[in-house]
């Protein structure tokens, strides 16, 4: 179980210090698909890089902490401290635009090897290559080819097994499914539904998409400049969002033949979406397992 305690992460640009998360508590609960949504500058990239242990200048932690819940190979606790030497162990990243990830001048059998925490015999690191792929919907040879010879959905799916390839506790997807079309975005989020199955891990999927977390995740939160405004079950906070900035990004879903997101702006301002864009206040529980901001909006007294 990872817990972030008032986390608060910053950019020092210049003389200038820009807050990307401000205050975020947070408990992810293990064995379950996380879905993190916001639009573009929410802070959803800062806050899964932070979790993964990516922080370098211009980025740095101004607050807070986050218990991981994990013990490293060492047996020591992971913190924020040690929390690299887990890297490709205990937890994975895969990264926005990760297909161009992917050595161009390397063929893909020698990412594997060459691969952080691989067998020094490389032998046995490709057999287990080999298996590992098939399983993942690839065919044998492309552990030869370059990363240009493979499609846009098999190089994603070549990273995706070496993100998994030694079933991380903690696997952290950034936009996953960008710049894939729409029936290879199926296919990569049912391998991800199918790997979280059967390893038992946690997964944190981060997309501006939310037809991706209504298919895939567990439980969800929304974030809008740098804050949680709402988290809960994915059924609960689709079936009853309670905050208008989460409604909006619900009605921001496309439906054949519904002409209706011309006013989706308009009718959101009226059921308080004027107040949407304010200061977000404190998170409360507006039923079990499930909190949002504005108390007002969700009928209960702060």
């Amino acid at each position: 179980m990872i817990r972030l305690n008032d986390l608060k992460i910053s950019y020092r640009i210049g003389n200038r210090v820009i807050d990307a998360v401000d205050g975020v508590n947070l408990t992810i609960p293990d064995r379950c698909v996380v879905g993190i949504a916001g639009e573009s500058g929410s802070g959803k990239s800062t806050l899964m890089k932070a979790i993964y242990g990516d922080i370098q200048s211009p980025m740095y932690l101004s607050r807070g902490s986050i218990d991981y819940g994990l013990k490293g190979s060492d047996g020591q606790p992971v913190t924020t401290a040690n929390v690299r030497r887990e890297w490709f162990k205990s937890m994975s990243y895969i990264p926005q635009s990760s297909m161009n990830s992917l050595n161009p001048v390397i063929r893909i059998r020698d990412q594997f090897i060459d691969f952080p925490g691989a067998d020094s015999n490389k032998k046995r690191v490709l057999e287990r290559a080999r298996d590992y792929i098939g399983k993942l919907g690839l065919p044998p040879e492309a552990l030869d080819s370059y990363p240009h010879q493979l499609s846009g959905g098999m190089r994603q799916r070549v990273m995706i097994a070496l993100a998994t390839f030694f079933q991380p506790e903690l696997i952290i997807a950034d936009e996953p499914t960008t710049a894939l079309d729409v029936v290879v975005q199926k296919e990569i989020l049912m391998l991800l539904m199918e790997l979280q199955e059967q390893m038992g891990n946690t997964i944190l999927v981060v997309s501006h998409d939310m037809g991706v977390h209504y298919q895939v995740t567990h439980k969800m939160l929304i974030m809008y400049a740098g804050r949680v405004v709402e988290y809960g079950d994915t059924d609960s906070v689709f079936a009853d969002p309670q905050h208008p900035y989460t409604r909006m990004l619900i009605d921001s879903l496309p439906t054949i033949g519904d002409d209706s997101m011309r006013g989706v702006l308009a009718s959101a301002a009226g059921a308080g979406g004027d107040r949407a864009y304010g200061v977000t206040p404190d998170l409360i529980e507006v039923k079990p397992g499930h909190f949002a901001a504005r108390a007002e909006e969700a009928g209960v007294s702060a």
